[in-house]
């Protein structure tokens, strides 16, 4: 019995007999069903450095997936802001704001704040920030977004750096301070990025240099040595990343940086329209919308 059509038919036409003996042999072929992914990253907003000596400020939540398909409808998107740098005496950084997307359901925290005189554990958050020169009180991170912010060595150390997606937040010591811990990579663009990277510990005296941030935006602590900024580092814009701790009591903590919303979603698979006015690109016969501020995505 004939089960497919004969190598005489053209491709995608079968005879009546073809579908005939097909169907009586239960080999009807199957259709794939159309591709519906919805891949996503969600950054939250990165935590502010602390003020005079101040901890770096730890890394927004970070997260990465893949949804099976979407029902239609309307989803909102929200991007967090970073967390503003401390400026004055007990003036910790403020702690990121969180991001989401609504279609995946999880809110992804912003990062925490780092330790300053008077006020010198870090705060917790998607990744935590770091503790002030002998503090050894670390933010924590959030399972699954981020990591702890670094703590101090103890007894005459200079302050941690905030924790980044990849990693903790480096330990300040004696002769240095804390780097800022590594962020996380997605190729979800078409080539290989980072986000989500700790702000660097600051430093108030003149004979040690500062902590870099860490890969993926996180902001460097500031210095007391002439020659580097005595403001910690900004986090750079829509990568979550931590600001950097201020050096002495002449510069400011560094902002974190904001967050960002990455869709991928395959050309043709849904009719979209959005607000909020994401970036979109094409990348290998996909639809990408990189959101940089909040708004809605509409499938149907």
């Amino acid at each position: 019995m004939a089960q497919f059509p004969s190598d005489s038919s053209a491709y995608g036409i079968w005879s009546l007999s073809d579908q005939r003996d097909a169907a009586r042999g239960d080999n009807w072929p199957s259709v794939a069903p159309p591709d519906q992914t919805v891949d996503y990253v969600i950054v939250a907003g990165g935590g502010g450095g602390g003020w005079d000596s101040g901890g770096g400020g730890g890394a927004g939540g970070m997260i990465s997936g893949t949804l099976a398909s979407v029902s239609a409808g309307t989803y909102s998107v929200t991007v967090g802001s970073g967390g503003v740098g401390g400026i004055t005496s007990g003036d910790a950084g403020d702690n990121g704001t969180n991001s989401s997307f609504s279609a995946e359901g999880t809110t992804v925290l912003g990062g925490g704040g780092g330790g300053t005189i008077s006020a010198e554990a870090g705060l917790d958050g998607g990744s935590g920030g770091s503790a002030r020169r002998t503090n050894q009180t670390v933010g924590l991170g959030t399972a699954g977004q981020g990591n702890d912010g670094g703590s101090s060595g103890g007894n005459g150390s200079y302050s941690g750096g905030g924790g980044g997606k990849g990693a903790v937040g480096g330990q300040g010591g004696s002769g240095l301070s804390g780097a800022g811990g590594i962020g996380g990579t997605t190729s979800i663009r078409g080539s290989s990025e980072y986000f989500a990277g700790g702000g660097g510990g600051g430093v108030d005296t003149s004979s040690v240099a500062p902590a870099d941030g860490g890969l993926g935006g996180g902001g460097k602590g500031g210095a007391k040595d002439g020659v580097n900024d005595s403001n910690g580092a900004n986090g750079l814009a829509n990568t979550g990343g931590g600001g950097g701790g201020a050096g002495s009591q002449t510069g400011n903590g560094g902002t974190g940086g904001s967050g960002i919303v990455i869709l991928s979603i395959l050309a043709g698979s849904y009719t979209v329209s959005t607000t909020g006015s994401p970036t979109v690109t094409s990348v290998s016969g996909r639809n990408v919308y990189a959101f940089t501020g909040s708004g809605s995505i509409t499938f149907s």
